[in-house]
């Protein structure tokens, strides 16, 4: 599975939510600030929005567009995309942490299925057979 950073169709941009998102939630800081159970809900809350925000954004649609999808004001996707939020502020770090370093396994493997890691790792270790034979291959043509 590929996450690209300026998604085209809805399931690119379904993709980059939840990797914005779930990357986002494993930051340190976001970590400790959901153990405050009166905040937990308004923080996954307006991290589940910042990020579906973003994504939209980066897939050109407009800020009205994205209000009449998430089911929220234009306003409040302009605080989000601004940064006005500290949800906005998070999402948008997320996402130039990727830009930077791609996105990390962490958000792929929980994006993927059990059966689609399942297939990832036997196609791995075919792999690894095959280069253990062309190694051997040629360890004997230099003897």
């Amino acid at each position: 599975m590929s996450i690209t950073l300026s998604p085209i169709g809805r399931e690119d941009i379904k993709n980059l939510e939840t990797a914005l998102l779930i990357e986002t939630l494993f930051r340190k800081d976001v970590l400790e600030a959901l153990k405050d159970p009166s905040q937990r809900i308004t923080w996954l809350t307006s991290l589940g929005i910042a990020a579906g925000a973003l994504a939209r954004e980066k897939a050109k649609m407009t800020t009205k567009q994205i209000a009449e999808e998430l089911g929220i004001t234009e306003a409040t996707v302009r605080s989000h995309l601004t940064g006005k939020t500290k949800a906005g502020q998070l999402v948008r770090e997320t996402y130039e942490k990727f830009i930077k370093e791609g996105v990390t396994m962490k958000s792929i493997e929980i994006l993927l299925s059990k059966d689609e890691i399942t297939n990832k790792i036997s196609e791995l270790e075919k792999t690894i057979e095959e280069m253990k034979k062309k190694i051997e291959e040629l360890k004997s043509l230099l003897k």
